[in-house]
């Protein structure tokens, strides 16, 4: 470990402390062979008291999903028995326990923070992940998915992985890039070594410590003793990397051949299991004690039952330097060995690895592989099985069905370009129609994850023009997958084009009469729709965009009735892909009926989802949203980060209907705070993202007002009237009490008292949010009339109502406003000194605080949080002091007040 204090000097910080309850994660990158793993050993090897889990990463088994993960947990299954029963289940299931199939992989993520917890909580726990570029996905995904989420479980992850890959397998993780040792330091590794012998290794070895330690073994005595030159090589070495697999090539060809055998077996398994490796070597003709050699040498040690390489490179180069036809004699025993049940996803990659051809047979095994895979949430693992069985077969065919397959598992998880790779491999053209349905929605799936939604709109529009002839079973879904995608671009024209495919189809009859200005029949269509959504084995694309279309025509307590019922469907059938979106839809419709709390908790829930799933199209929406809620509560610099990471990613890929809610809420955000003009300039920005009138509709009341205080009154009579139109045509209380309001704005004071009154009453169902505004007002309007005890009341109440919501900025402009009005003191607001309490809590541990008080448990809290139950116990340990109360009886009393 010389040269690497600083590198320790950290390890060790967070070692000392994990054994105070802190947890933390770190992922270690670097060129191969520079050290990373002997910093993995150094932190074991310090790691007193603490209980140590530790996993490699195996090449050759990346596609054997969860099998990183099993290995890591193996010593320590007994803890599935003290897990909640679901979690439980699913890590039985994924580790091939039982049968079951595991809906939700986020289940499992919570299992394995919950198995990391009962395991900290009988001593700190060291959890070590190597290689992690060669960690299969799943294990990947679920292990980087818990270190972010470590809070105070008394739990270290430190994670390794090679330069080039570490971004794509452990986002979001701290990183510390190891680099390569100084010529001081590589000196003192080198002892005994003629100084020019020394010096021309630590010119080749570039400062890489393995590089330093394997390169003087490749030399024979002569070298090594400084009579023969070492510099008699080509004048444009190969990479380093080369170099390092050619010493450790030799190094291995200098042992006996039956040795190298068994090397070859133990690199080809990779799970390090030593009776497995045992019976299959015997099958090509070496045993136990040709290992010896290996182990004289320091290639591998043995403890237990368990076979380690000393280095992975070391397994690389038993492994390349083997002829072809050696290894596949490797493979096929193994195959042979894993002859069980339980091995034969094994099984199955073995004899892939072994064929060098064509194979129906092991193309129909692997087939059954991904099927497995796919049933427990591995997708990436059953994509690259689909894959993998596509290559294996002589039927064009099946081989474009495998492919199609396949593309579609990388899509859901999150494997965007892969997906669109796969996809670029299927054979056209496809001559069967349900095929080519389903390679339309697989192109659509690229361009809605990291392209246009409109082009994914256009792709499944003209496939249903394809098709409809053969496959109309097909039609529906293609053309509601379609005017989903252009509803997500905000292309009114191209939703028009699509919904005059089917106007028989109410899912497709209400955006047409909607654009046509017929919104009556639209309103009859919708009620259709909405009707048949509740019918058993409706479709949750259906339900879906009746959410949409209900929140677009603002009977918003049916789009909460039915985004409700499709997040509960999404959770309850596993369709994980797809809870982002549902979660976005209810968190607009809680948004628009004033609820900014739940609003908050499921738009960042669907935000970790999507973040987790990378799902960046719907992460942009995710985020316009929570701008929103945070510009209403006048958190200036989160607003403003937020909405310009949603339209970084919306404008250049044209999806108006994102850049749209990202300027409202900078527009939202300027009209809170009284900077009116900027305000009136985002809004109107936002009106010509949103295109067509009827997508830009929610912008109308505060483009009338911030026109209105903007000294524009000009320009906020054409959104006050159309505002008015839109409230007569759909007859919706809460749309008719914002006209009335625009229009006490933008009209005569003669005419102002009876439009604020009929605000009034037809905000009695209203949200608060908005009913609080319209006082507001009013209250500016009597105050302005000087009528200053009638405007009081109104702003009393506006100022009550924004200090119980949060929303800061309107609650100063209501308490300058009583000012000006002649209000000697602020009211005494319980409501007001609650929310001084809870603004002094971290957004984690306001979540935390609302969940605890409606009564759920601290494991209720850290499922729908993703944290570990010791984590949410820590937050609210850190909350109660700051809220002035000791148990939750009182927590919930006080946020009821």
């Amino acid at each position: 470990m010389l040269g690497r204090s600083a590198e320790q000097r950290r390890i060790e910080r967070m070692l000392t402390d994990c054994r105070q309850g802190a947890s933390s994660s770190l992922l270690l990158h670097g060129e191969a062979g520079i050290g990373k793993t002997a910093l993995l050993d150094h932190a074991a090897q310090r790691a007193d008291g603490m209980r140590v889990l530790r996993v490699e990463g195996i090449e050759s088994e990346m596609e054997l999903a969860f099998g990183g993960l099993h290995q890591l947990f193996l010593p320590v299954l007994d803890v599935l028995d003290r897990l909640p029963a679901p979690q439980a289940a699913a890590m039985r299931a994924i580790f091939g326990l039982t049968d079951d199939a595991v809906r939700d992989r986020f289940t499992v993520g919570l299992a394995v923070l919950s198995m990391l917890s009962e395991i900290g909580a009988e001593a700190p726990l060291l959890c070590l992940v190597d290689d992690v570029q060669w960690l299969d996905r799943p294990s990947a995904d679920v292990l980087t998915f818990v270190a972010r989420r470590l809070r105070a479980e008394g739990t270290v992850m430190l994670f390794a992985a090679r330069d080039g890959a570490h971004g794509s397998v452990a986002k979001g993780l701290p990183l510390l890039h190891v680099e390569g040792i100084d010529r001081e330091a590589a000196a003192a590794l080198l002892p005994g070594l003629p100084p020019h012998v020394a010096e021309w290794i630590i010119d080749q070895a570039q400062g890489n410590p393995l590089a330093l330690i394997e390169l003087p073994t490749a030399l024979t005595p002569a070298q090594r003793a400084g009579q023969l030159s070492p510099l008699a090589l080509p004048e444009a070495p190969s990479p380093l990397r080369g170099r390092l697999q050619d010493a450790l090539a030799g190094q291995i060809g200098r042992l006996p051949e039956a040795t190298q055998t068994m090397l070859l077996v133990s690199a080809a398994d990779d799970t390090g299991d030593l009776p497995l490796v045992l019976s299959a070597a015997r099958r090509c003709g070496a045993a136990i004690e040709d290992l010896e050699p290996a182990e004289r040498a320091g290639l591998v040690s043995l403890s237990g039952e368990a076979l380690r390489f000393r280095h992975p490179l070391v397994r690389y180069a038993a492994y390349q330097g083997s002829p072809l036809a050696r290894r596949i004699a490797a493979h096929e025993a193994l195959a042979a060995t894993l002859d069980t049940a339980r091995h034969a996803h094994r099984r199955a990659w073995h004899l892939a690895a072994a064929a060098t051809g064509p194979d129906e047979r092991v193309a129909d095994e692997l087939e059954h592989v991904a099927e497995w895979a796919g049933s427990r949430q591995a997708m990436a693992s059953a994509s690259a099985a689909y894959e993998r069985a596509a290559q294996l077969t002589e039927d064009p065919k099946r081989r474009a069905r495998l492919l199609i397959s396949a593309a579609q598992k990388a899509g859901e998880a999150g494997q965007d370009e892969r997906c669109g790779a796969l996809a670029d491999q299927v054979p056209l053209p496809l001559r069967d129609p349900g095929m080519a349905a389903d390679f339309a929605r697989v192109r659509a799936v690229v361009e809605l994850g990291c392209g246009s939604p409109a082009t994914a709109g256009r792709i499944l529009g003209e496939c249903a023009d394809l098709i409809a002839p053969s496959r109309p079973d097909k039609l529906a879904s293609l053309l509601t997958d379609a005017v989903h995608a252009a509803f997500s671009s905000g292309d009114a024209a191209l939703i028009g084009e699509i919904a005059a495919r089917g106007p028989d189809l109410p899912v497709l009859a209400v955006p047409a009469l909607l654009l046509d200005g017929e919104v009556s029949g639209a309103l009859d269509s919708l009620r259709e729709l909405v009707r048949a959504c509740r019918l058993p084995g409706s479709g949750l694309m259906d339900r879906l965009m009746a959410g949409i279309y209900c929140h677009l025509v603002a009977d918003h307590a049916q789009a909460h009735e039915i985004a409700t019922a499709a997040v509960a469907l999404c959770r309850e059938q596993g369709i994980s892909g797809w809870l982002p979106t549902t979660l976005h839809l209810l968190a607009e419709v809680e948004l628009a009926l004033g609820r900014f709390d739940q609003a908050h908790a499921h738009a960042a829930e669907g935000l970790r989802l999507a973040d987790y799933y990378d799902l960046a199209h719907r992460a942009a929406h995710l985020r316009a949203v929570l701008a929103t809620l945070a510009a209403v509560r006048g958190r200036e610099e989160e607003t403003r980060s937020l909405a310009e990471q949603a339209l970084e990613y919306t404008r250049p890929r044209g999806v108006g209907r994102g850049t749209a809610n990202a300027l409202w809420a900078l527009g939202l955000l300027e009209l809170g705070l009284g900077r009116a003009q900027a305000a009136l300039e985002h809004l109107e920005a936002a009106r010509r993202e949103a295109g067509h009138p009827l997508l830009a509709r929610f912008l109308l009341p505060d483009l009338a007002e911030a026109a209105v205080r903007a000294g524009h009154p000009e320009r906020a009579k054409e959104p006050a009237r159309r505002l008015a139109d839109w409230a007569a045509a759909v007859s919706r209380p809460a749309v008719a009490a914002t006209a009335h309001r625009c229009a006490a704005l933008t009209g005569p004071d003669s005419e102002a008292e009876d439009h604020f009154a009929a605000a009034v009453r037809l905000h009695a169902d209203g949200g608060d949010f908005e009913r609080a505004r319209t006082a507001l007002v009013h209250g500016e309007w009597l105050r302005r009339l000087r009528r200053n005890i009638d405007a009081r009341d109104h702003l009393r109440e506006a100022l009550e109502t924004f200090e119980k919501l949060g929303a800061e900025p309107w609650a100063r402009r209501a308490r300058a406003e009583l000012r000006a009005a002649g209000e000697t003191h602020d009211p005494a607001h319980p409501a007001g000194a609650t929310d001084g309490r809870i603004n002094r809590l971290s957004p984690q541990e306001r979540e935390v605080v609302r969940l605890a008080a409606t009564g759920a448990t601290n494991r209720e809290i850290a499922t729908q949080l993703f944290l570990s139950p010791r984590t949410v116990g820590h937050h609210l340990y850190r909350a109660f002091p700051k809220l002035g109360v000791s148990s939750r009886t009182e927590l919930a009393s006080l946020l009821a007040s």
